[in-house]
């Protein structure tokens, strides 16, 4: 009988703290944030990563998987909306459009969470076949990337978003230059001749591949520039991302490099 209780009591204690969420009221108003265009972009570029690690939360607080989370929000039924916590992960949660919000905004999350959802389903996969040659006559290839942790920044010349994080990545090939097993690429659409021009007025401090269009396009299925990759050193897809903002973080856990 005393050992029933003893068990009894452990199953009560576990399954209370393995209960317990972390999460609290959403940082805005979820109605508020919704009545114009801008005062949406702004919290959402600034708030909102959907392809970092994050806790997904439904309409109804429940805890959901990510990529049920982000299948609903390409309904364009929905915005995500960051929790207030008491630990270090991020809490997204669902929360209906409102008839009275801006149609651009529920047109423009479809679209993102769209872009995000096929990026999420591509993490895990092998990483496509390639055989390049970059712009200093370097052949590139899966076999010669394998047992490095490799980061792959996909854009073109005249992608503004593209070249406005250029000084905040070659940060990052900087930050890990003694770092002999993760490598920098990036696959571009434009020639050799115009990227030799462009790059010799800013400089990009990855390995430079040109003639990736159809690649990029046909392989890859991208939609939207910058779009960055990690890959694992086996050579599977460790991470896509939208911006310079969460590869930072990515890299960092992928690394095993501390603040």
């Amino acid at each position: 009988m005393k050992k029933i209780l003893i068990l009894f009591s452990f199953l009560l204690i576990f399954s209370s703290g393995f209960g317990q969420t972390h999460f609290g009221a959403p940082e805005v108003d979820p109605i508020v944030i919704q009545s114009k265009f801008v005062d949406w972009s702004a919290y959402q570029n600034k708030n909102i990563m959907l392809s970092r690690d994050f806790v997904a939360v439904d309409a109804t607080s429940q805890v959901i998987t990510k990529d049920v989370f982000l299948n609903a929000l390409t309904t364009g039924n929905y915005i995500p909306i960051r929790l207030q916590s008491t630990d270090s992960l991020y809490y997204y949660q669902l929360f209906a459009i409102a008839p009275t919000s801006d149609t651009s905004i529920k047109a423009t999350i479809a679209q993102l969470a769209f872009d995000e959802y096929e990026h999420f389903k591509m993490e895990g996969k092998p990483f496509p076949s390639f055989n390049f040659v970059d712009l200093n006559g370097n052949r590139v290839t899966n076999a010669t990337m394998k047992g490095k942790l490799v980061v792959i920044k996909c854009w073109y010349i005249h992608c503004p978003a593209c070249i406005k994080e250029f000084p905040f990545v070659n940060a990052l090939v900087e930050r890990y230059k003694d770092r002999n097993d993760i490598l920098f690429v990036s696959f571009a659409e434009d020639t050799p001749e115009q990227l030799k021009a462009f790059l010799a007025k800013k400089p990009l401090s990855y390995l430079v591949i040109p003639d990736m269009k159809i690649y990029m396009n046909e392989t890859l299925h991208l939609n939207s520039f910058p779009t960055h990759f990690i890959l694992d050193k086996e050579g599977y897809i460790a991470k896509v991302l939208l911006n310079y903002e969460s590869l930072e973080v990515a890299l960092q856990q992928a690394s095993g490099l501390k603040k």
